[in-house]
C-alpha cells in the first residue's frame, strides 16, 4: 500500500531541516543556521501514532532572484509539493509573517492541498502571541512549535495525519504479478514499457491504483495476469521532470510499495550512478523481488568481455543484492525484451515460495552440523527451531537461545545455505531471532 507524502516548505532559516530531523528520528538533513543550506529533497519514512508516512525536506524558497541554484531549488520544492498529500508550510515565529511567508503562501494556495502552517521556534513565552499574526496567510491550521525541544509537535502531527487520504484496497487476483519500472530518470523506463506491453499486445484498459492520480496497467502473458504499476514511465511529464534528478525518488517509493517485483532500470551507456544505488536499496529494503535491467544495450560500443565487465561492476555497485538476476536489453530494437516477463514469472514465484516446516529444519540442522555457530565469550548460540512466517519475501524466524549471541557473518552463512536449498532466485530473505521461552 502507497504512504501518504508530507512535503516541508518554506523561505530559508525556519527550521525546516530541524523539524525534518526530528520527525525521522535521525540527524539526516544538514543543519546549519545560515540560509540556502538544504539545496535537495531529502527523503525519510517517519511514523505518528501507528500512522507511516514518507516525509521530504526542501530547500528554503526564495523569490525574485534569477539565481541558477534558486531556480533549481524552487523546481524542487514545486516537485515535491506535487507528490504530497500534505504541505507543512513552515514559519519562523521570532520574525513574524515575512514578504516571503506571504509569497510562499500565495504559491501554496494555488495548489488547493491541504496546509498545516507551523509557526517555528516559538519556545519562549514572549513569542506565543505572534503565532496568531500568521492566520492572516489564510490557512486553517496554525500550530506553535519548537522544532528544537519538540514543543507543539504532537499537535501538528495529528493535524498533518487527519488530512491523510483513505486507503483504497486493490482489486487485483492474488496471483496477479505487479511489476514497476524503477531508476533515475531519462534511462528508458517509458521506452520498456512500450515494448513490453506493445510485444505482448494484450493489453486491459488502464485501471484507477491505490493513489489518487496513479494509473496501473493490467494484461497477460501466456495465462500469467500482471499489473504494470504507475511510475514515472507511464505518465506524461514536462521538461522539468525529466531534468531534476532527484524526482526519481518519490515516485520510485510509491511503486515499490505496491509492487512484488521491481525492474532496476540502469542506462548502460551512462553507467551506475549514486541514484542507482539509492533506489535499488530502497527496493531491496522494501522486500521486493528486483531484477537489473540495462536498456540501451544495443548503443553500447561492445567486445567479447563488455557484458562480463558490466555485469562485475554491478555485483560491485550492488553488494547488498546478490541475488538479484541482470538481463541486457534494448527497448529501441526490442533485443531481449521477451526474456522480460518469463523471469518476472520465475523471481516472483521465488518471492512467494513457502518451504515446509521439516525441510527448512533439516537445512538449518546440516547447516549447524557443517558449521557449527561461533562461541561468544564462552557462550555458544543455540538454534533450537526454524519456521517460515511470511512470504512476500520469504521470512523466517529461528528459535535461539539468545539473540545477542549471533553474529552477523553467521546469519549471512545460514542465509547461504538457505539460498543453497531453495535458490530464491531474485528475491530477498528475510532471517529473524527470537529467544525460545525456557
Amino acid at each position: 500500500m502507497s504512504l501518504p507524502v508530507v512535503a516541508i516548505v518554506g523561505r530559508p532559516n525556519v527550521g525546516k531541516s530541524t523539524i525534518f530531523n526530528r520527525l525521522a528520528g535521525e540527524r539526516i538533513a544538514i543543519v546549519e543556521d545560515q540560509p540556502g543550506i538544504t539545496r535537495d529533497r531529502i527523503y525519510s519514512r517517519s511514523e505518528w501514532n501507528g500512522q507511516e508516512f514518507h516525509l521530504i525536506d526542501t530547500g528554503g524558497l526564495e523569490f525574485g532572484e534569477k539565481d541558477e541554484i534558486l531556480q533549481h531549488i524552487k523546481n524542487q520544492v514545486e516537485l515535491a509539493i506535487e507528490e504530497a498529500d500534505v504541505i507543512l508550510f513552515v514559519t519562523n515565529g521570532r520574525d513574524g509573517v515575512t514578504s516571503a511567508d506571504e509569497e510562499v503562501a500565495q504559491m501554496l494556495h494555488r495548489t488547493q492541498k491541504p496546509v498545516v502552517v507551523a509557526v517555528n521556534k516559538v519556545d519562549d513565552r514572549k513569542y506565543e502571541d505572534a503565532m496568531y499574526d500568521f492566520y492572516r496567510l489564510g490557512f486553517e491550521h496554525v500550530i506553535a512549535i519548537s522544532a528544537l525541544h519538540g514543543t507543539g509537535t504532537g499537535d501538528m502531527l495529528d493535524c498533518l495525519v487527519s488530512y491523510f487520504p483513505e486507503e483504497i484496497e486493490e482489486d487485483y487476483d492474488e496471483d496477479t504479478i505487479r511489476v514497476s519500472l524503477i531508476g533515475r530518470p531519462n534511462v528508458g523506463k517509458s521506452s520498456l514499457v512500450n515494448a513490453i506491453l506493445g510485444e505482448e499486445r494484450v493489453i486491459v484498459s488502464p485501471v484507477a491504483g491505490t493513489t489518487r492520480d496513479a494509473i496501473d496497467t493490467p494484461f497477460e502473458h501466456e495465462g500469467q495476469s500482471f499489473v504494470l504499476v504507475d511510475t514515472a514511465g507511464l505518465r506524461k511529464r514536462g521538461k522539468v521532470y525529466e531534468t531534476v534528478e532527484k524526482y526519481s525518488v518519490i515516485r520510485a517509493l510509491k511503486a515499490i510499495e505496491r509492487s512484488d517485483v521491481c525492474l532496476i532500470v540502469i542506462d548502460g551507456e551512462r553507467g551506475i550512478a549514486e541514484q542507482d544505488k539509492r533506489i535499488a536499496g530502497y527496493a531491496h529494503e522494501a522486500g521486493c523481488a528486483c531484477i537489473f535491467v540495462v536498456n540501451k544495450w544495443d548503443a553500447v560500443e561492445k567486445d567479447d568481455k563488455t557484458m562480463n565487465r558490466f555485469q562485475e561492476k554491478i555485483r560491485h555497485a550492488f553488494q547488498f543484492m546478490p541475488y538479484a538476476p541482470i538481463l541486457f536489453v534494448s527497448a529501441k530494437t526490442k533485443q531481449r525484451v521477451h526474456q522480460i516477463l518469463p523471469m518476472v514469472t520465475e523471481v516472483a514465484e521465488h518471492h512467494a515460495l513457502r518451504i515446509t516446516t521439516s525441510v527448512l529444519n533439516q537445512v538449518i540442522s546440516d547447516a549447524i552440523a557443517t558449521t557449527p555457530p561461533p562461541s561468544e565469550k564462552g557462550k555458544r548460540f543455540r538454534i533450537y527451531y526454524a519456521t517460515q512466517v511470511a512470504v512476500k519475501p520469504p521470512t523466517f524466524v529461528l528459535f535461539v537461545n539468545d539473540p545477542e549471541l549471533a553474529h552477523f557473518s553467521y546469519l549471512r552463512y545460514l542465509e547461504n545455505q538457505l539460498r543453497a536449498a531453495f535458490q530464491f532466485f531474485g528475491t530477498p530473505i528475510r532471517i529473524r531471532l527470537r529467544k525460545k521461552n525456557t
